[in-house]
């Protein structure tokens, strides 16, 4: 776990710095500047081409994992796999984009309706989906050699401040909507570009294609590995995007860029997951490999648990300060209408995030094929419970559709690791670590009925007393929480990062 903490740290920084971008961008730009409707269709366009690059890369982003080892010799020569990377997700992409172009009148057809201006665009997906694969590809490339800081900045911060230039062009009018759009895209070409850079200055890979290498029986199994992914990617990657995708369709997009602002908020819980998961999939792989189940087990429930501790804790600092938040972003008063869908989101975040380690063990084992089945049950579960829920209750039926489908999707897949595989993420510190959040939402809660309104009379203008308010109660709360779960060791390795914390500020020996 030392590599995983040290490399997941860094990932993290970069994480947040990009979120200081990103929170620059999404509350201060975007919501002055743009429309509801405008935020919606970047949005929609954003999605749509996560889902057609996800598609296009033939499962190689999952596959790299699983089969790198298989490459790799004590000499730390790939024996052409890089090479078959790049290949592999070129020809579907080609594939995929025909697909789309033929399927392009039904899906203009269904967001006609509401949703009319993101027909308009709708081209523009191709080459953003295209830049977006190749970003990925590179970035796990990277993440196989255990260096995830450098791609991690490109994506989390690199691509952020691109992002912010090209708003900034366009609320001075010096770029129009459709300089915008373009411009959008570019960014994602840019940092792709970076990627590659990077990737061979480590000098430790070759694109030379070594068929002779590929034993058949490697052969078969990657072909028919990839064809499974091919359908499972259809089925987890749809569902991230079925919430933009139904709310817009449904709901049109100025309602989907509100719902935008919320996903963004509840976003901010999974930061350290991304960090985590890229640097312990490789040693989850290889452990699977080797069958060294013990390690492969300790793993888990380690990654769970930081996972769970991370994203609970984001959320209870999130939602403490909601009003606040609100509060300080450009029509606030507009974007507040999606706040439960922010408290929804988050805890789905929180699931997804402490719980897919499971996922993926059960991706890199013998059983891997039976991951499409969950994807498929996942998928019928989001579709059926939009279809039911958005009609009843908008936006927030969307966010309580994927709470729902999560919720069955991984009680399900985390009884059949447990069963087939012996992997078990979960652990009573899990339960432990849920006990303190729910006590501290409580005392939160007390705290806000008897002390808050004491606060906010102290200041003439309330936006002051509602800041010192929100200071107070984030710093004690969280305090609160920390020395917690350093009393109740809950995590050896968070408990060293606190020890090393107080050793350099001299407060202990």
């Amino acid at each position: 776990m030392g590599v995983v903490v040290r490399q997941s740290i860094k990932g993290t920084i970069m994480n947040y710095l990009g979120v200081l971008v990103g929170f620059i961008t999404t509350f201060f730009i975007v919501t002055k500047y743009l429309t509801t409707e405008e935020v919606g269709l970047t949005r929609v366009l954003v999605d749509a081409s996560i889902l057609l690059s996800s598609l296009a890369q033939l499962g190689t982003s999952t596959s790299a994992m699983r089969y790198y080892p298989y490459f790799k010799d004590e000499k730390e020569r790939d024996h052409g796999f890089f090479g078959w990377s790049v290949i592999i997700p070129l020809v579907g992409f080609v594939f995929f984009t025909i697909l789309f172009l033929i399927f392009k009148k039904p899906i203009e057809n269904y967001f006609s309706q509401n949703s009319a201006l993101f027909v308009d665009y709708i081209y523009f997906v191709i080459p953003m989906a295209f830049f977006m694969m190749y970003l990925l590809v590179f970035e796990t490339n990277s993440n196989l050699l255990m260096r995830i800081v450098i791609p991690k900045f490109i994506r989390e911060v690199g691509i952020r401040l691109m992002t912010l230039a090209v708003y900034l062009l366009y609320a001075f009018d010096i770029l129009n909507l459709d300089g915008m759009v373009m411009a959008l895209c570019l960014t994602y070409g840019i940092a792709t570009i970076l990627n590659i850079i990077y990737l061979f200055s480590l000098k430790r890979i070759s694109f030379k294609i070594q068929p002779s290498f590929i034993s058949s029986w490697l052969r078969k199994d990657f072909i028919f590995y990839t064809l499974f992914l091919i359908a499972t990617s259809l089925a987890s990657n749809l569902v991230p995007v079925l919430n933009t995708f139904f709310v817009s369709g449904k709901l049109g997009l100025a309602i989907a860029g509100i719902n935008t602002i919320a996903v963004y908020i509840a976003s901010m819980v999974e930061i350290p997951y991304r960090s985590l998961a890229a640097i312990s999939r490789p040693q989850i792989s290889q452990g699977m490999k080797d069958n060294d189940m013990n390690a492969v087990n300790e793993l888990v429930k380690n990654v769970s648990l930081h996972q769970f501790l991370a994203s609970t804790f984001i959320f209870f600092l999130i939602w403490i300060n909601i009003d606040l938040i609100y509060t300080l972003i450009p029509n606030g008063d507009v974007y507040d209408e999606a706040m439960l869908v922010v408290f929804i989101l988050s805890v789905v975040k929180i699931i997804n995030t402490s719980l897919n380690v499971g996922a993926t063990v059960l991706s890199y084992s013998k059983y891997y094929y039976y991951s499409l089945l969950f994807t498929v049950i996942l998928t019928v579960a989001a579709i059926y419970m939009n279809v039911k829920l958005i009609p009843l209750w908008g936006m927030n039926g969307a966010a309580l559709a994927s709470l729902i489908s999560y919720i069955v999707y991984y009680l399900l897949l985390l009884i059949f690791v447990k069963v087939k595989v012996k992997v078990n993420p979960l652990s009573m510190r899990e339960l432990y670590t849920f006990s303190i959040i729910v006590a501290l939402f409580v005392m939160d809660y007390l705290f806000q009925n008897h002390i808050s309104k004491y606060l906010f009379s102290l200041f003439r203008i309330e936006l002051l007393g509602q800041m010192l308010d929100s200071v107070i109660r984030t710093l004690l709360f969280s305090m609160l929480g920390i020395v917690t779960i350093y009393k109740l060791k809950i995590s050896k390795q968070v408990n060293d990062i606190i020890d090393n914390v107080l050793t350099f500020l001299k407060l202990t020996k």
